[in-house]
């Protein structure tokens, strides 16, 4: 990518993040109810720390850092940059409050645009800086699940001004077969990709069908309304330990009142549409609706192999493959290394994309992955025969 249209792209996706938070009141901006969840301040101030630390302190020779302590409140997980603040104490910080933040960001943006105008980039740092955009998009994700979650929270449903909406599920089910053959798997483009979906190889497939469809509201039902979250032969040993210590019967956010399923969404809390996919769903609860309904989950593989033949990017669509680095896979020097290797375990590989991803972060290729209990992303099935 030219510095020309990097520059235009760094100004559009700082905005983008700024936006999201627009119709949050002050009050929402540093609350974390769960661990996984971090304030939307928090997000604020690591998306700019990003840039600060990774091209402002590395590349500009000139730079002074903005302030000594923020890379300790807002380093996330890089060892190799230093000491930094605990994950279940990012929603204790009240300072610096969020007038101080809007203004860091202001600063490090205006200085990043000023490097760019004023130094002959080099292609190692246009690359750093398509790396921090793709980070600071990744954020803009994570924001709306932790927004939803932080509201979803609260006893009175509010409402936000987050345009994001699932579409009907229409026509009949139908499933795709994929042949039995070897297939290649990776990137293969000349755009951006993260390093976690290069090395291009081979893998064998077993013949099998794919569902066309996600699994819908309606569907789901009928698995709880069969006691699906009571029949422990669904479920692997560690889901059926999780979902009885946290008294799970439900997707997150789900109520029955009257007898009507309702679900919280940005526009309150609104009645379940049944022809819609189900959303928030664990790794768990895909494993054990695949086993009531006799089938199974894909794998990372026969998912991207069939993409193309469905209709993706609603929701991130669990698989049954566990995260692990591609032949030849291997880590960058220093903390970008740190970007995705350190993470291959104990994680699930989800594709697809959702609504709530931002423009180009839709691909086949693109390995997201959480633990097997997490569901406050924007998750759902489809099954494999």
């Amino acid at each position: 990518m030219t510095k020309e249209k990097l520059t235009n792209r760094f100004i559009t996706v700082r905005k983008q993040t700024e936006q999201l938070c627009s119709s949050l009141k002050i009050e929402d901006y540093s609350v974390q109810p769960e661990v996984f969840v971090s304030p939307p301040k928090w997000h604020l101030a690591h998306s700019t720390w990003f840039f600060e630390q990774f091209v402002l302190s590395v590349y500009d020779k000139n730079y002074i850092p903005f302030n000594e302590d923020y890379g300790y409140l807002f380093n996330s997980y890089y060892n190799n940059i230093g000491d930094k603040l605990l994950r279940v104490n990012r929603g204790l910080m009240t300072r610096p409050t969020v007038d101080a933040i809007m203004n860091y960001r202001k600063t490090i943006t205006h200085s990043v645009l000023s490097f760019l105008s004023n130094t002959d980039i080099s292609k190692e740092v246009l690359d750093v800086l398509e790396i921090g955009l793709n980070h600071e998009e990744q954020h803009q994700e994570l924001l709306v699940y932790d927004i939803k979650y932080i509201l979803g929270n609260q006893v009175l449903f509010p409402e936000v001004d987050i345009d994001l909406s699932l579409r009907e599920t229409l026509g009949e089910e139908e499933f795709i077969k994929i042949e039995e053959g070897v297939y290649e798997i990776g990137y293969k483009e000349d755009g951006f990709c993260f390093d976690n979906e290069l090395g291009v190889h081979k893998v064998y497939l077993n013949q099998t069908e794919i569902s066309n469809q996600l699994v819908t509201n309606e569907d789901y039902i009928s698995f709880i309304e069969a006691g699906g979250y009571k029949d422990f032969n669904l479920w692997h040993a560690e889901g059926w330990d999780y979902i009885n210590q946290q008294n799970i019967n439900a997707p997150l956010y789900w109520f029955k009142r009257n007898g009507d399923w309702y679900r919280y969404s940005f526009d309150g809390l609104v009645k379940i549409n049944p022809k819609k996919p189900v959303i928030h769903i664990s790794y768990y609860e895909a494993y054990a609706y695949a086993e009531w309904k006799g089938m199974r989950l894909p794998t990372e593989f026969e998912w991207e192999i069939a993409s193309k033949h469905f209709f993706h990017g609603q929701l991130w669509e669990w698989t049954s493959s566990s995260y692990q680095p591609y032949p030849g896979f291997k880590k960058a020097d220093g903390g970008l290394g740190e970007y995705n290797g350190k993470f291959m375990v104990n994680q699930q590989v989800l594709r697809g994309g959702s609504i709530a991803s931002p423009e180009g972060h839709v691909r086949p290729t693109y390995r997201n992955f959480f633990h097997p209990n997490l569901r406050w992303m924007y998750s759902g099935i489809r099954l494999v025969k």
